[in-house]
């Protein structure tokens, strides 16, 4: 590990789901330069894999959980405007991997260490230069402990809620606050109560309150503070 930020530095933004580290991460990214790593999107393409096969976790060993999250056959391709598009067996699942059901699965292998282990290396494959912005649960904790920068971002459940629905009726879906709040709930504590690399901030991370910020505040902060810790040049 020693000597990994001479390759490439590394910026990592922690926290619960929907907190905005997705958003934060790919403006920062872009801001700076980098290569962006989400985290999660790698979780729901797993769990979008199973339910494509309709394989239930629980139905599979480790070995096999393990060896499907190291070889499932993903491609990260960034168009002619610069948005990446997600390719799972070379057909774009963007918006599939968005679905309150692929995320709910995605939650469930996150907290199964067979997986975790199996996704580890491909995320570190996307460490490489001029840098990387990686978002996560566990990006600053386990995947890149020598981050530059760790941030952890966080924001109450109700404001997480309101976002979340935000979003959801954008696309055309309308679900009640109550219902996502009980899921955000439900997930927060699957993913701080988990026994392998457990939701929770950095020991050298900067916290942050997204409460009452909006998404030009969070990420003024989080430039100021990967200026003051880049290397000059």
């Amino acid at each position: 590990m020693v000597g990994m930020n001479l390759v490439a530095p590394v910026i990592a933004i922690d926290g619960p789901s929907g907190s905005g580290k997705g958003t934060i991460a790919r403006q920062v990214a872009q801001l700076l330069g980098f290569h962006l790593l989400d985290s999660g999107a790698l979780y729901r393409l797993l769990g979008l894999f199973l339910l494509q096969q309709k394989l239930a976790p629980k139905q599979m060993t480790d070995k096999e959980l393990e060896l499907m999250a190291k070889t499932m056959p993903v491609e990260f391709c960034p168009d002619e405007s610069g948005e990446i598009r997600i390719l799972l067996n070379n057909q774009m699942v963007n918006d599939q991997l968005r679905t309150e059901q692929t995320g709910e699965m995605a939650s469930q292998l996150a907290a199964m260490p067979a997986v975790r282990d199996g996704l580890l290396q491909r995320q570190r494959d996307f460490r490489q230069a001029p840098g990387l912005v990686a978002d996560g649960r566990d990006m600053g904790t386990v995947v890149f402990p020598d981050a530059i920068l760790k941030v952890y971002l966080d924001a109450s459940a109700e404001a997480r809620a309101k976002r979340r629905r935000k979003q959801l009726i954008e696309k055309g879906e309308n679900v009640s606050i109550a219902i996502l709040l009980q899921d955000l709930r439900r997930r927060d504590r699957r993913d701080r109560n988990r026994k392998h690399a457990p939701l929770m901030p950095a020991y050298d991370a900067v916290n942050i309150d997204s409460t009452e910020l909006d998404i030009d505040q969070v990420v003024k902060i989080v430039m100021e503070l990967a200026m003051q810790r880049l290397p000059a040049g």
